[in-house]
């Protein structure tokens, strides 16, 4: 029986269908080449909050904080194929991890991108980052590292390798849609090909040409995290939408941290798409989801 989806959200996957189709700007979109032309504009703070651009060695970071904050701390990771640097519907993330747990700081790390930065670029770009709040005193446990699509695969191999450099690891993770095989390897890269309203019909997309592995082998761990291993990473909120190409990314991800003892919550939305999150309050969907992180980020 088919799932009854709002009709927000059938509308939004209507409008994604039509651009991904689209002749002009469909395999565009696709690569992400469409994205990174797109030129935003000033993204506005709300009253309350102050966000705060902080230069690194070879990228930048933005913080974004409440006037009165907890003990805890995101780091966020963004999605966009590896390709795409930080936009505006990443500080509108910001501000929903911010108003969860009494209010907390959100580091948002605009990493390195392909082709011009392929792996490992964006992982120490990672890593530093998460040193970086090491170095504010925030303790491992403290620390949330959030990411979606790429970021959420970003995220995962950043958790191995600060396992196996023995540093301190996060106290969760959530990862939405993650982006953790890059062979496009999953059952449902073929079982929702013609279901998936961005990036279903077609081999010219981001899925099938990425970049970001440069000359390294695409299976390597810490590029394709499916393929490592996922003992003593922490405790992971893992959310796709059932007709995503990427849903067995996250399904793998949750199976494998499973059997290695992981503590692992996957939630498959009926009828969702890609990173749906996007929509915030704006359809049921989308809300469900984000009060599905507040209340991982909550529990003890």
């Amino acid at each position: 029986m088919k799932h009854k989806i709002s009709a927000r959200a059938r509308f939004i996957k209507a409008c994604i269908h039509a651009m991904a189709s689209s002749q002009l700007i469909g395999t565009q979109m696709q690569t992400g080449k469409l994205q990174k032309r797109i030129v935003e504009p000033e993204w506005k703070c709300p009253d309350g909050y102050c966000l705060s651009r902080i230069n690194m060695r070879h990228f930048q970071m933005e913080w974004f904080a409440p006037a009165e904050v907890g003990e805890r701390v995101v780091l966020q990771l963004h999605g966009g194929g590896y390709v795409n640097r930080l936009r505006n519907i990443y500080r509108d993330f910001a501000v929903k991890y911010s108003g969860m747990a009494g209010g907390m700081p959100v580091l948002s790390v605009d990493y390195r991108v392909a082709p011009e930065h392929p792996y490992p670029a964006a992982l120490l770009d990672a890593v530093d980052a998460y040193q970086w709040l090491l170095d504010l005193d925030y303790s491992g446990e403290q620390i949330t590292v959030a990411g979606d699509s790429a970021g959420g695969g970003l995220a995962l191999a950043l958790s191995m390798w600060l396992r196996d450099q023995k540093k301190e690891l996060p106290g969760k993770l959530i990862l939405m849609s993650p982006w953790a095989d890059l062979t496009a390897s999953g059952k449902s890269y073929e079982e929702n090909y013609h279901l998936d309203p961005m990036f279903g019909g077609t081999r010219e997309s981001m899925i099938y040409l990425g970049v970001y592995p440069g000359e390294h082998d695409p299976e390597e761990p810490y590029i394709s995290p499916i393929f490592g291993d996922f003992r003593g990473l922490p405790p992971m909120l893992l959310q796709a939408g059932s007709i995503e190409m990427l849903r067995s990314d996250a399904e793998t991800v949750a199976e494998k941290a499973e059997q290695a003892g992981c503590r692992v919550s996957c939630t498959v939305y009926p009828e969702m798409f890609h990173v749906f999150q996007m929509g915030l309050d704006h359809f049921p969907e989308s809300g469900e989801a984000w009060q599905e992180v507040q209340s991982f980020i909550l529990a003890e």
